[in-house]
């Protein structure tokens, strides 16, 4: 008889920042109670601290891998181009230990989930390319939030996406034109090899992404399906379905 399975762990990615004046590594607590109350998982958050720590020890001892969205973005040289005009937050620590994170991640067949910047940061690690300013790009809608609304509106449903025949998501949804929210300035340009696409907005912004050879459970969304995760039957059907992965792995372990 299989003993029971211990409540699974997953690294959440963080971000650096300077709180006060100290430099600070944090993640969302969004993204941390979403793994509690929609995944049953157990969240431990990694700092963006590629030089010192040795990812793949830290793989063989979780059982999933949470990529969250974040205010910075990628720097646009990881993707063959020079940044455009505007005030763009950077984050190089955490583009160093994502991308590298997500290599082993992927050698090593732990499961994984990203979101926003997460599915940015895979589509870079993996080969693709990014629009810098997607409301700037021709026949894109402008898939920003108003950060001057309450949060709960920021975050609101804004607009449907469509999820692909015999995908990931199309598995967990009924639904397979749900409203989501949207909530990001930058967006996937040219689609790695090696990836699928999971859903599409109304202008053909790539919305969601599963790694095709992948064995794991590999999923990358560009909304924000942590955003009170228990009140949205869509984005809960999407941390069941990771926490089952993590414990499927926990079990393996």
């Amino acid at each position: 008889m299989l003993s029971p399975v211990a409540t699974p762990l997953v690294l959440v990615t963080a971000d650096r920042s300077v709180s006060g004046t100290h430099q600070s590594h944090s993640a969302g607590e969004k993204y941390l109670t979403a793994l509690t109350s929609g995944a049953n998982c157990a969240p431990l958050i990694l700092p963006a601290l590629a030089d010192e720590i040795a990812i793949d020890q830290f793989l063989s001892r979780v059982d999933g891998v949470l990529l969250t969205g974040g205010y910075s973005n990628i720097q646009p040289q990881l993707y063959g181009q020079q940044p455009v005009a505007g005030d763009d937050q950077r984050d190089t620590e955490r583009d160093k230990t994502n991308l590298l994170l997500i290599e082993h991640i992927l050698a090593a067949g732990v499961p994984f989930l990203g979101i926003c910047r997460g599915l940015q940061e895979l589509n870079v690690a993996m080969g693709g390319s990014l629009h810098q300013r997607v409301h700037e790009v021709e026949g894109m809608q402008d898939h920003r939030e108003d950060t001057s609304a309450p949060m709960d509106v920021q975050y609101g449903l804004s607009h449907r996406i469509s999820l692909q025949a015999g995908g990931i998501l199309a598995d967990l949804h009924g639904d397979h034109q749900p409203m989501v929210n949207s909530v990001h300035g930058q967006g996937i340009d040219r689609l790695a090899q090696g990836l699928r696409v999971e859903a599409v907005a109304d202008d053909g912004l790539v919305e969601a992404v599963s790694v095709i050879d992948a064995q794991q459970f590999a999923l990358a969304v560009q909304w924000h399906p942590e955003w009170q995760v228990r009140n949205n039957a869509f984005y809960l059907a999407i941390f069941e379905a990771f926490g089952n992965a993590c414990r499927g792995q926990a079990q393996r372990r």
